[in-house]
């Protein structure tokens, strides 16, 4: 268990509201709308919190991949840190040296640079919360797969660097 010293506390962010009065501006996604994205029916995406909803400070998605859905080998991000939090089923974690098992709790943070992947390897479903901070516009991405067959090698390479994916 850890203790803080508080005494020894790092400083809180600047302040970023500077309204006199509070403002009701919390919104709320039930878990049981449908997904935003169906990947051919092996991943589901559900845009929990996009850029533009977080004023670009973070993303975070809800992803249900099926049974053998697979997943990205490594690869890495120069803008973003990724986070991975497993809800249920396992899920195939890279942390940049070894493929480990995920699974409910498990939890995988990837700073920028860090070498990592996932995929769903079991004869059962998986679902993980994704958290990208900053806040990237990565449905353009998850979405994109569908068209990468009609690009030629050069606009395929381009596509993943606009996309801040840089695979291994």
């Amino acid at each position: 268990m850890s203790f803080w010293d508080p005494r020894n506390v790092p400083p809180y962010p600047p302040a970023r509201y500077a309204k006199d009065e509070p403002e009701v501006s919390a919104w709320l996604r039930r878990g049981d709308q449908p997904p935003d994205y169906d990947s051919m029916g092996l991943v589901k995406y559900h845009y929990l919190a996009n850029q533009q909803q977080t004023g670009g400070d973070y993303g975070l998605y809800r992803v249900d991949i099926s049974p053998q859905g697979g997943g990205p080998g490594p690869h890495f991000h120069r803008t973003m840190s990724e986070a991975f939090f497993v809800l249920s089923g396992t899920v195939r974690l890279y942390d940049g040296n070894n493929w480990r098992d995920g699974d409910q709790g498990d939890f995988l943070y990837v700073p920028p640079g860090g070498i990592h992947g996932f995929r769903n390897e079991a004869d059962a479903p998986t679902s993980l919360l994704m958290l990208f901070a900053p806040g990237a516009p990565r449905e353009a991405y998850f979405e994109g797969f569908a068209q990468l067959a009609d690009l030629t090698d050069e606009e395929r390479a381009e596509w993943f660097v606009n996309n801040d994916n840089y695979f291994l």
